[in-house]
């Protein structure tokens, strides 16, 4: 029928949503062996329509399953790569907030036992 809106697919279940790819993809079956036959042109303009909508089906199917999966990695040491931020290779690499502002021993030391001085200044 018309083409399938991404909003109505977000609420169904997966079973209905792979039932549904499956409708889509017998319907475009049949379109292709229309094209072949000579069939109608309103048939082969619903091609592509088609297409898009086996498009959003998927596409829809797999953003729910990567929220699930983001979901259930939360808070966890070791997170698939593909779940983990892009970014740039060099940012991925990068020391973390922690490791960049840790302080050596000495450091440490010199900051308590020499700290900056403080100074009255006569306006």
């Amino acid at each position: 029928g018309m083409s399938v809106k991404a909003f109505q697919l977000r609420d169904k279940s997966k079973e209905e949503l792979t039932q549904q790819l499956q409708d889509l993809k017998n319907e475009l079956l049949q379109l292709r062996v229309a094209k072949v036959t000579g069939g109608a042109p309103s048939k082969l303009a619903k091609i592509k329509e088609v297409r898009k909508s086996i498009a959003r089906v998927n596409t829809v199917i797999r953003q729910t399953q990567r929220a699930h999966i983001k979901k259930f990695y939360a808070g966890k040491k070791y997170v698939p790569v593909d779940i983990r931020p892009k970014k740039t290779r060099a940012l991925r690499r990068r020391l973390t907030k922690t490791q960049a502002n840790k302080k050596t021993l000495r450091e440490t030391k010199k900051q308590a036992h020499f700290p900056l001085r403080k100074y009255a200044v006569k306006a």
